[in-house]
């Protein structure tokens, strides 16, 4: 794609950066096909190639967003599907989120929606607040129709349809410690702890330290990390990702230089995706920018570290099938596609894949709140195809995902590191009923 960028637009390397990608784009329209707003729209302007297209047209005119662009980069997911599938290596993940901190500095939204925006920007990367917000959310959701009927006040709607009937109690695992590994040391590493996670499945972490632990792994759950930033940075809030990532690339740096470290793992695959580009996102920043390129290659899902490690022969014949989900940040933000189905395999599990593996379930971070009906008609979609999978379970590495699909595909859906755990001598995942086998 040729550009006109000036000189002095292309000092600025945010616009030198945008430029690179734009160039790199050869309008051959492949990204349409794996697109899921484009594929339920039909909207070019809901494809990749379209908000290409817009977001050229604003930067090289160095122009405030207006309400088109702002419509259409707001309906992206940022699944990055189109990144799988483009044969350029157009780096729209990057692009989009130059666009959305240019929006979030040019252009006003309506009312309601900064206010809910920034409702979420408070509480969500915030474990306390958002656990309060959610005993809140159990008091209103008998109002969500009542919100849902008025257009702007369907974010409210949504969220709390979304929340869930009761709140897991506080985990130790959540809080900062150092869990020893058993027997031959192995192995140390540091456990995210994360934001929503931790309140919404505590289970999961709990899983994961389980496990790690017991194949001689020692796990390090640090004083002072908190949310990876991946909610504000999807919401164009740039100083408050890149606050985020510095808090987080301190803490963790300094937990390495401590005791040395061999990864750190992440169990939310969105999480992962973000904590992975913070050398990227910290590049112009002198003081932080070779520690967040070492954190950035020292993240690893739980399922890539665990594919590194040689794992003995499950202690408990399972005999399930379980269809498993990728999520797109799991498949397309980190192109892991091997490792969670292999681990299930040699778990014991039978695996098998749904129909339209690449589309999105629509949950998307803060997208099933600020799009309600694009996500519902997205997630009904992928329910669909895992139910027609006639699995026993669903299996899948993002709380988002979890959260989304919920128990509409009419199986339960357990966290991949669950399911492991039980294979290696943990307790059966609770969802799935009571006993060990």
């Amino acid at each position: 794609m040729q550009t006109s960028f000036t000189a002095e637009q292309l000092a600025d390397p945010h616009i030198a950066e945008a430029d690179g990608i734009l160039r790199k784009c050869v309008h051959c329209g492949f990204c349409t096909a794996t697109c899921p707003t484009y594929v339920t729209l039909g909207n070019e302007l809901d494809s990749p190639r379209g908000r290409i297209y817009l977001i050229k047209d604003m930067l090289e005119n160095g122009r405030p967003a207006d309400e088109q662009i702002v419509t259409h980069i707001d309906r992206c997911l940022s699944c990055l599907a189109c990144m799988t599938t483009c044969p350029s290596g157009v780096n729209y993940m990057h692009l989009v989120d130059h666009a959305r901190a240019h929006i979030e500095k040019t252009y006003r939204r309506p009312f309601f929606e900064r206010l809910i925006r920034s409702t979420l920007a408070m509480v969500l990367p915030h474990r306390a607040r958002f656990r309060a917000a959610l005993k809140l959310a159990k008091l209103g959701r008998p109002f969500a129709g009542l919100f849902e009927a008025a257009k702007p006040l369907r974010p409210l709607g949504a969220m709390l349809r979304l929340a869930p009937a009761t709140v897991p109690p506080d985990s130790p695992s959540s809080r900062p410690s150092v869990h020893a590994e058993r027997g031959e040391k192995r192995g140390r590493v540091v456990l995210l702890n994360g934001c929503a996670q931790p309140v919404l499945e505590p289970s999961i972490n709990d899983a994961t330290i389980r496990l790690l632990t017991r194949l001689g792994v020692e796990v390090v759950v640090a004083d002072g990390e908190g949310c990876c930033g991946a909610l504000v940075h999807h919401m164009g809030r740039e100083e408050a990702a890149l606050e985020n990532a510095r808090r987080n690339v301190d803490v963790w740096i300094a937990a390495a230089d401590k005791g040395g470290l061999d990864a750190i793992v992440i169990t939310a695959s969105g999480c992962g995706t973000t904590i992975k580009d913070y050398g990227h996102m910290l590049r112009l920043d002198p003081a932080y920018a070779e520690k967040a390129a070492r954190v950035s290659s020292l993240a690893k899902d739980v399922t890539e570290y665990l594919e590194s490690l040689d794992l003995p022969e499950p202690t408990i014949e399972i005999g399930m099938t379980v269809a498993y989900h990728s999520a797109c940040s799991m498949q397309h933000g980190q192109k892991i596609t091997r490792a969670p189905k292999l681990l299930l395999q040699k778990a014991g599990f039978e695996v098998v894949e749904p129909r339209e593996g690449h589309l999105c379930c629509g949950s998307a971070g803060t997208y099933n709140i600020m799009q309600p009906e694009i996500s519902a008609r997205l997630r009904d979609r992928k329910v669909k195809n895992l139910a027609a999978t006639k699995a026993d379970l669903v299996a899948t590495g993002n709380i988002g995902c979890i959260t989304q699909i919920a128990d509409r595909a009419g199986m339960p859906i357990v966290h991949t590191v669950e399911l492991l755990d039980w294979a290696w001598g943990g307790p059966k995942p609770a969802s799935l009923g009571d006993g060990t086998g």
